[in-house]
């Protein structure tokens, strides 16, 4: 590594290597040339007079790239395709003359996109997977465990910590559909030619349409697709891109949504993500344990969701056929926001099956706002044991009133119980029953319980378990 130039933090602190490895120099020069082999097969099934030996001087060559000779070409050609087509030339001579026969630039550059495009997403789904079922367990662990819940950000009727997870789930569920969709969906480009007229290959077969449709066909298939985009420009339709970026965008809102809600709980000390024997989590401040793994989330997240916009105008902006201002920003956007998709759920996948509960802090955190919760209950048991409906309810908004004060002015613990308890009017009313939280969460328990047998038990018959993370670097 040179410490005294700039590197991809993606790449030294994040992402897997596997990631990592799908959009390296080596994967996709590699693909360029079983790209070429795979032209070149079809031409000769097809009657292009390829010799077999020269066939296999270029599938000995795939993987053996000199790269210092094509950053020399590329130097002088100002060509990165046709700096590669020279250099494996230069180690295929007998085949030299058939590297590339018919094709544009966009033959080995988006096809291999595509390539990378799929790999990525099929890891990017592993990943969900794995995500899915830790969540799952987490939520079977504590199905039934009460706890606050909140709309505004404000409490509101108690749930329970599984039922919680499973919304965190669930975001997953819905992106690992888009992502299934977007595989089902992806296709070739194939042989498309410069302009997507297929005009070179109809000359190269004499004008012979069945032979050209039948080339782009084994192309395909040789490149594992059973599809092939129905037309497109010079390019595959950048619309694809859009919708790639958009699924990510997707993932990352989940994430950033669940690591935000795993902070705001670590701040009221009811939840917290793992905390390793040595970790630091202040430099000044000995005592803290920050949530940096979701707050790592929430960082990449952003990014990953800003990426998607940029993908919607470069599509936008394809001039007729093509223009060549896709090129540089997808060399950015597109292997960044995998990276950046696969770095926070390797994150999610360790966070969501280390997270440390503590039950103790969430009763606590509970029973101090669970009274003015079951005021309405207390107030129907009281009319149902002969009180007026009418001064029931002012004798509860009084007492309530009076409770607020205590907590908001004075500090002190919630005491509308001990003053509902002291009050006459509520003296049939079983107040202890009626502020057990148990009683309280519906049919949360039951709504996890269906949950995993319905959604996340079919996904792990499916996929299994997922794909393992690698361990955090940092």
């Amino acid at each position: 590594m040179n410490h005294e130039l700039y590197s991809n933090p993606l790449i030294t602190r994040y992402a897997s290597r596997q990631m990592s490895s799908i959009w390296g120099d080596q994967k996709k020069f590699s693909t360029w040339r079983r790209l070429w082999v795979a032209l070149a097969e079809a031409e000769a099934e097809l009657g292009v007079p390829i010799a077999e030996a020269q066939l296999d001087e270029l599938r000995a060559k795939v993987d053996d790239i000199d790269f210092v000779a094509a950053a020399a070409y590329e130097k002088r050609l100002r060509h990165d395709v046709m700096a590669h087509v020279h250099v494996y030339g230069d180690q295929c001579l007998r085949a030299k003359g058939v590297i590339h026969l018919g094709a544009t630039s966009n033959f080995v550059v988006d096809n291999t996109d595509l390539i990378l495009i799929r790999e990525s997403l099929e890891l990017v789904r592993g990943r969900l997977v794995a995500v899915i079922d830790a969540l799952g367990r987490f939520a079977a662990e504590h199905r039934d465990l009460a706890t606050l819940g909140f709309t505004h950000l404000q409490p509101a009727q108690p749930t329970t910590i599984g039922k919680r997870a499973t919304l965190w789930a669930y975001d997953l569920v819905m992106d690992l559909t888009e992502v299934e969709h977007r595989l089902e969906t992806l296709a070739a480009r194939s042989t498309k030619g410069t302009t997507g007229t297929q005009a070179s290959f109809l000359e190269l077969f004499d004008g012979d349409h069945e032979k050209v449709a039948k080339l782009e066909q084994l192309v395909a298939e040789k490149m594992g697709f059973d599809n092939i985009y129905a037309v497109t420009g010079q390019t595959y339709p950048r619309k694809v891109d859009h919708q790639v970026l958009s699924a990510l965008a997707g993932i990352a809102a989940s994430c950033h949504k669940a690591a935000t809600d795993i902070r705001i709980l670590a701040h009221r000390k009811e939840l917290e993500e793992p905390f390793e024997k040595e970790q630091i989590g202040s430099s000044a401040m000995a005592y803290k344990r920050n949530p940096m793994r979701s707050e790592r989330i929430c960082g990449l997240a952003r990014y990953t969701m800003s990426l998607a916009p940029s993908a919607a105008d470069t599509h936008a902006t394809q001039w007729m056929e093509r223009t060549l201002d896709d090129s540089a920003i997808r060399r950015l956007t597109l292997p960044q926001a995998f990276l950046a998709i696969d770095a926070m759920l390797s994150i999610y996948h360790n966070v969501a099956g280390g997270m440390v509960v503590y039950p103790q802090v969430i009763a606590k955190n509970l029973n101090e706002e669970l009274p003015f919760m079951v005021t309405e209950n207390i107030l129907m048991q009281a009319v149902a044991a002969g009180g007026d409906r009418q001064e029931l309810h002012e004798l509860i908004r009084q007492h309530s009133q009076a409770a607020a004060a205590v907590v908001k002015q004075e500090g002190k613990s919630n005491d509308l119980l001990e003053r509902l308890q002291q009050d006459k009017a509520f003296s049939k009313v079983d107040l202890s029953a009626a502020v057990d939280a148990q009683g309280l969460v519906g049919r949360a328990p039951q709504q996890v319980d269906s949950f995993l047998s319905e959604v996340v038990d079919p996904i792990r018959q499916r996929y299994g378990d997922g794909v393992d993370a690698e361990e955090l670097r940092v």
